[in-house]
């Protein structure tokens, strides 16, 4: 893969592949049929997903334990061929093994008798329709084919194949594993769907169960946001045997930084026509969001670009006229805009006069790499499918009705353009929105669907929808002395349950020495791996000469018939292992130890072999050597150890150097400290921008929300709303109180770099405490001092388990902080534990549940 997978997309990979074994094992064996799905929310990179597949589908894959499948024939199938035309794309860019010949369009002058292996074909609703030249022929009463004067029938083209003719005899070659891939899997599922015709079934449906002569695809992969359908739709055919459907969990692809974290939506305060005040708003946003990209490119010095574009959405009968208003306004607005930026993708396919302007049509696959297009006339085409990171403002003047249209694209508008969050810079994590024509009921009712999810967009639980929210920007007042202790303060990362250590530590090696930070990383990398499976050998001499022996032994047994008397007996064998066997067994051991090392360390025992003068027979003595290593447990979990002891040490060791590195460097290195097996501290990064709700709305009414000063992050009157309930408003008020006090920071609850977050334990999973408050103080010395305040309800079920993870976090970094406390309301009274006390250490420890510690003597009254 040219990409480098996130966890979950790997984890994803690994489901997918288990399902595919199981199917292609069951088909070839009993000719069963089976299906299952891959749902995952928009932003999740399935397309990559899928790249990694189907590369593991024709080439294998060792580190998934999985053999490439020889016959494998995928067909991609979706209802839209701009959409194919894209995913095709993105496959190729994403795959390193498959070529453009590899990624077969289908077109009309298509004839083969069977598939080839080893090529995903692209396919389409329309290429199977009643009228296109692939299937003419394949219904003998279709009255459109052409006849002989006896009265045979002339295939269009002199075609020797119908497209169905050449999918079922790929599906009957024994040879051939014929695997379908459905995008967009929920779409296609009812009957009459692709046809209009109530009753019948559709396309999708056709190729899954069979049609005529046609059998059943057997191996059928439904991918979307939304899977329901299509998997009830499956579960009803009962034509296929339905494996267990792979989820992605939104809350990991929300915190991996591939999509968004925010929404804004700006509507009208007032009853009106203000379609064009808010036009003019929303080129203004994208004039500032043009002008904040390009200020950050300049800052990175890499060369990241983001050119960002409008999206207006438009009736779906608009009056031309009026779009050429809407046009002349943005540009009215926008002297500088280049005359020829718009373009229109919508469905007739063709130039637009839309006032004075003759505006193009694009086709919506080719707009994120089209810069120039900076204004986007759209319907509601684009909504499923669509891919364009960089469509960042959309001015909707769909009416309110239309609120499902304006989800659905906002949907697709949530991509971050360079596939990574923007550290502490909340405007270029956000996405604009403008309702000209929509009152403020209404568009909570878009809010509400795209931070809760619905079925066009699935589960999204983690994304914020701000309405009318005010831009923060760091406080002139605070010195920048407190800002150099910010930044110092450790964080913690969520550890990785398949984190692979070797792995980790050679995408480390090669990271370092890519930025000269330590060259020949890599050769040092392995060379101290070296170090530790000499160590083994010795240490494990034993076991390894009697695993040894196995790998060159191959035992067996024969069946001994004895035709006069009817006995049978089994008497055992043994032959020594040939060339190919132990290649085998060392194939595994890599898998075990990773591929990379494997080949490095056989290459350094057959160096050190001074028994042969053939290298070629030194080679295969290593290679049995490490076969052995494979076989025992105790290798791979002091290998492991050592791997990730290493790695963490250089993380460590370079910490002050890598934060010095630019974003995109700086986050290689975040995900790398992030595979680890366990927490790992990893630096805060700086907010250089927050976006803010200024207003609560609660059963329809809507309040100011307090404003607060000294915050690190301010509005142009150095002021910072923020919706705090009672103990929040209370601890927030006594601590700004104290002496020394400069200012306060709202710890973000979510997942990004400028949020602390403290690993805990919770009924053995790993979570994340974000705690409420960091205050900042000057001691008489002068030197910055930060202190972390945690006020929660005592009631809460995982209490007890986040008052150990502040605890232990404590006992590790409680140097670096005046006070680590925790405080709640209890029986009427608010109380406190001091954590970096070890003796509270010890009780939090003990205690079933944090009612307990902060009635405990150990607490005492917070004041």
């Amino acid at each position: 893969m040219k990409f480098t997978l996130k966890d979950y997309q790997d984890e994803a990979v690994a489901e997918v592949l288990d399902r595919m074994k199981k199917a292609r094992k069951r088909w070839h064996e009993d000719k069963d049929s089976h299906a299952f799905s891959l749902t995952a929310t928009t932003g999740a990179g399935k397309t990559v997903m899928a790249a990694a597949v189907f590369e593991a589908l024709f080439y294998g894959n060792d580190e998934h334990d999985f053999e490439a499948d020889s016959g494998a024939v995928v067909i991609w199938f979706s209802d839209d061929p701009s959409l194919n035309e894209q995913s095709k794309w993105r496959l190729f860019q994403a795959a390193d093994k498959l070529t453009v010949s590899d990624l077969v369009t289908v077109e009309n002058t298509f004839s083969r008798e069977k598939f080839e292996p080893g090529k995903v074909y692209f396919l389409n609703t329309q290429k199977l329709g009643k009228k296109s030249l692939l299937v003419r022929g394949h219904d003998p009463d279709d009255e459109g084919l052409e006849k002989t004067a006896t009265g045979e029938t002339l295939m269009p083209d002199l075609r020797a194949h119908t497209i169905w003719q050449t999918i079922q005899n790929t599906i009957e070659d024994p040879d051939l594993t014929l695997y379908l891939v459905l995008d967009e899997a929920h779409r296609g599922m009812r009957d009459g769907g692709n046809t209009g015709e109530r009753g019948k079934p559709t396309i999708v449906k056709q190729l899954i169960n069979g049609t005529g002569t046609v059998p059943g695809i057997p191996i059928v992969w439904g991918i979307s946001a939304t899977v329901k359908r299509f998997n009830d739709a499956i579960e009803g055919m009962k034509r296929h045997d339905t494996l267990r459907n792979v989820v992605v969990d939104s809350k990991k692809v929300q915190d991996s930084g591939l999509i968004k974290d925010t929404i804004k939506l700006d509507v009208p305060d007032e009853i009106g026509d203000f379609a064009t005040v808010l036009l003019r708003r929303g080129t203004e946003r994208l004039r500032a969001m043009t002008k904040a990209w390009a200020e950050y490119s300049a800052d990175q010095g890499q060369g990241e670009t983001v050119q960002p574009l409008m999206v207006l959405q438009v009736p779906n009968n608009p009056d031309p006229n009026e779009i050429g208003r809407w046009i002349d306004t943005i540009f009215e607005t926008w002297p500088d805009l280049p005359q020829d930026c718009v373009a229109n993708v919508l469905g007739e396919h063709r130039t637009e006069q839309f006032g004075s302007y003759s505006v193009p049509y694009i086709e919506p696959e080719r707009v994120q790499e089209r810069d120039g297009v900076r204004i986007l006339i759209a319907k509601d085409a684009i909504s499923t499918g669509w891919d364009c990171p960089r469509a960042e403002v959309m001015v909707s003047f769909r009416a309110a009705s239309d609120r499902t249209h304006i989800t659905q694209l906002l949907g697709r508008m949530v991509r971050s353009p360079l596939a990574r969050r923007i550290p502490g810079n909340d405007q270029l994590n956000a996405v604009d929105c403008l309702l000209p024509r929509f009152d403020k009921a209404t568009v909570k009712a878009v809010a509400d669907a795209l931070m809760l999810g619905n079925e066009a967009e699935g589960d999204t639980p983690l994304r914020r929808v701000l309405i009318q929210p005010v831009e923060l920007f760091p406080n002139p007042a605070m010195p920048e002395a407190l800002w150099d202790k910010f930044v110092s303060l450790p964080s913690q990362s969520l550890p990785k349950k398949t984190a692979r250590p070797v792995k980790r530590l050679t995408a480390l090696a090669h990271e370092l020495a890519h930025d000269g930070l330590l060259p020949n990383a890599g050769k040092k990398a392995h060379a101290a791996m070296h170090k530790v499976l000499d160590g083994l050998r010795v240490d494990l001499a034993g076991e390894i000469a009697t695993a040894r022996a196995d790998v060159l032994t191959v035992e067996g047994q024969t069946l001994v018939a004895d035709i006069a008397t009817g006995g049978t007996s089994f008497d055992a064998f043994v032959e020594s292992a040939d060339y190919a066997v132990i290649e085998d067994a060392y194939r595994r051991a890599g898998r075990i130890i990773s591929p990379d090392l494997a080949t490095s360390y056989s290459g350094h025992l057959a160096a050190q072999n001074e028994e042969t003068d053939d290298f070629e027979d030194a080679l295969i003595d290593a290679h049995t050597d490490i076969a052995a290593l494979g076989l025992i447990d105790a290798v791979k979990v002091r290998l492991e150890q050592a791997a990730e002891a290493l790695a963490n040490e250089w993380l460590t060791e370079y910490q002050t150097a890598i934060a010095l590195l630019t974003d995109k460097r700086r986050d290689a290195y975040r995900e790398i400290s992030e595979l680890s097996a366990t927490p790992f501290d990893v630096r805060l990064a700086k907010p250089t921008s927050r976006l803010q709700p200024t207003k609560a709305l609660e059963a329809g009414t809507e309040t100011d929300l307090p404003r607060f000063p000294d915050h690190l992050l301010c509005d142009a009157e150095a002021m910072c709303p923020d919706e705090l309930n009672g103990l929040e408003t209370k601890v927030q008020a006594v601590e700004m109180q104290r002496d020394g006090r400069i200012g306060w920071y709202r710890n973000p609850s979510r997942t990004s770099q400028d949020s602390l977050g403290i690993a805990y334990d919770y009924a053995g999973d790993t979570l994340i405490l974000r705690p409420d408050f960091l205050f900042f103080s000057v001691d008489a010395s002068g030197a910055v001092i930060a202190d972390i305040i945690d006020p929660h309800g005592d009631f809460l079920a995982d209490g007890a388990s986040k008052l150990r993870g502040l605890a232990n976090y404590a006992e590790k970094h409680g140097s670096k902080f005046g006070r680590i406390q925790a405080v709640a309301e209890v029986d009427g009274s608010t109380l406190m534990l001091d954590l970096k006390a070890e003796d509270v250490r010890q009780l939090v420890r003990s205690v079933p549940n944090s009612r307990e510690a902060y009635r405990s003597p150990l607490s005492a009254p917070y004041i």
